[in-house]
């Protein structure tokens, strides 16, 4: 199967007095471990393997995949929920949420994985390529954790050796810029050490590759020259009213220093490297994305694996997005807003078939059951199915626009299943340099890759003739209809300095039974940092401004 799946669990002493757990790839031979130091471990390229694929394994901690790292995404003006699932992170709380401690800890211990690999690995007798291409995946590894700490947390403590090697454990915030330096760095180094996707020595499917380090090299790029951008506006539709708003963009704090457009510029050139060298390209067909046969495959550039009837490697994504739960009893926690429903066009394959337009709620007696449709106006397309079944629409609980995009799995009858998540696609590294290239040149040659995201989905072509900063916000809007509970929009929304303004715009979101607020202060810009490290770290300096 793909990449590193469980067969044998052992445990590492790493230098830092880390237990590791991780898994064995299958092709490897079956040896029992115990517990080991770095000395007598690195022995051979088994040993490298897992080493490295314990970085990996962290990502199925209880700070990331198992709930928080998506979670943290639903912090936006599209994602609309139950109080009781959103009513802390949804609503602007994140310091109440039981995850929050988790976030920090489990990015760092990637961190800590990975510095223990790279100082170890060089030991190891082994292919030379198989090293460089395992030197290369921990060091995008941790490249990755900083660039999602930098952009959850602003300044942190940047930790480069094990405590074992001199490493410090208390140790002050390091400033934004320098946080993105390290994150850069490693995308050009793990750049340089990988193989493309399709080379054989890539290994198994859900490894990082070229392409993948390419690409967030390329997204660090436009996250720094967006967020620095001065005096720019973008136009959002939102409000009460659903309307079109324009706001001048806050340039980011700590991202002052940088030069907006040598960014823009490094970021077109890195997305248009991609983009030719023809390793990728878009499913014909948006659902193709989302369906079992999909996965690892085209578009999807990475995504975390997983494995049904694994508890340790499954996700309840297909719990919380599907439209009704896997035993019947009732709908899911997490829907779109019907503002951001409204603005896909009708025949657009992002809504037509991937928001659930009938579904069956069943609380467990035949009198109870309902046939549900959503939207009302569509009644007339939805009102019966195949099989003869009446659906009918009820404002009053269930006008929910339900995504379809988690629920191809293997054990939809489970509360956890074998969601793949994704962490990349191709149509994200076209939307980077139809955004890119419009910053440094305007949009006569960008409409192409823009478009190439639409027609897929059969959207019609962007309006002709716009201008950079009309382009800029159809480009800003393509994001949000394309990557809808991905965990991209907060992020965009933070990058381009209009969280606050677009935010505070909605304020409270009533959709029938169900009401959050989307009210938004300066200290939500930032997660609080987790309180271990506040209360362990002397020369932390602080939390967050406001928490």
């Amino acid at each position: 199967f793909n990449l590193f799946f469980m067969r044998k669990i052992f445990f590492l002493i790493v230098p830092d007095a880390l237990m590791l757990t991780t898994a064995c790839q299958k092709t490897l031979q079956e040896k029992p471990y115990s517990f080991l130091s770095p000395a007598n471990f690195y022995q051979n390229e088994t040993d490298a393997t897992a080493a490295v694929n314990g970085i990996y394994n962290t990502f199925w901690g209880w700070g990331l995949m198992k709930q928080p790292y998506w979670l943290t995404g639903l912090d936006c003006d599209h994602a609309m929920g139950a109080d009781w699932f959103l009513g802390n992170i949804g609503a602007g709380n994140p310091s109440a949420f039981w995850g929050i401690n988790n976030i920090w800890s489990d990015h760092y211990l990637i961190i800590s994985r990975a510095n223990s690999v790279l100082e170890n690995i060089q030991k190891t007798v082994m292919d030379a390529d198989i090293k460089n291409r395992l030197i290369g995946e921990a060091t995008f590894l941790r490249g990755w954790a900083y660039f999602d700490l930098v952009r959850l947390y602003g300044a942190v403590p940047i930790h480069l050796r094990t405590i074992a090697s001199g490493d410090e454990p208390n140790m002050p915030k390091s400033s934004v810029a320098d946080v993105f330096n390290v994150a850069i760095n490693d995308f050009k180094t793990a750049e340089k050490l990988l193989f493309p996707a399709s080379d054989p020595r890539s290994g198994e499917k859900g490894r990082v590759t070229r392409g993948v380090a390419s690409a967030f090299l390329a997204k660090a790029y436009l996250t720094m020259a967006s967020g620095s951008l001065k005096g720019a506006s973008l136009t959002v539709r939102g409000g009460q009213d659903n309307a079109q708003y324009t706001y001048t963009k806050n340039v980011v704090a700590g991202y002052e220093s940088f030069d907006s457009h040598a960014y823009f510029d490094s970021a077109r050139a890195k997305s248009l490297e991609i983009i030719q060298s023809g390793d990728y390209s878009l499913f014909p067909n948006f659902m193709d994305i989302w369906q079992m046969a999909g996965r690892n495959q085209q578009e999807n550039m990475w995504e975390i694996q997983s494995q049904a009837g694994n508890d340790n490697l499954e996700t309840n994504l297909y719990y919380y997005f599907n439209a009704a739960q896997p035993d019947r009893s009732g709908v899911s926690a997490v829907w779109m807003t019907d503002n951001h429903y409204n603005d896909y066009e009708h025949d657009d394959d992002r809504i037509l078939h991937g928001v659930a337009h009938q579904y069956i709620v069943d609380y467990g007696k035949p009198q109870y059951t309902n046939y549900i449709l959503y939207p009302q106006e569509d009644t007339a397309i939805y009102k019966t199915d195949g099989a003869g079944n009446v659906y009918a629409w009820n404002g009053t609980y269930y006008d929910r626009a339900y995504s379809n995009k988690y629920s191809y799995v293997s054990n939809p009858g489970t509360s956890n299943s074998d969601n793949f998540v994704p962490m990349l696609r191709y149509a994200e590294v076209l939307l980077m340099y139809a955004e890119a290239e419009n910053e440094v040149n305007g949009p006569a040659n960008a409409y192409q890759y823009l478009n190439a995201v639409r027609l897929r989905s059969h959207a019609s072509e962007a309006p002709a003739g716009m201008n950079q900063e009309q382009f800029r916000s159809f480009v800003f809007e393509e994001r949000g209809r394309e990557f809808v509970f991905e965990t991209q929009r907060r992020y965009d929304l933070l990058r381009w300095g209009v969280y606050l303004q677009v935010m505070n715009k909605l304020g409270v979101v009533i959709q029938g039974n169900d009401r959050l607020t989307k009210v938004r202060s300066e200290r939500n810009l930032l997660f609080p940092i987790s309180t271990d490290e506040i209360n362990t770290n002397s020369e932390l300096g602080g939390n967050n401004p406001g928490w």
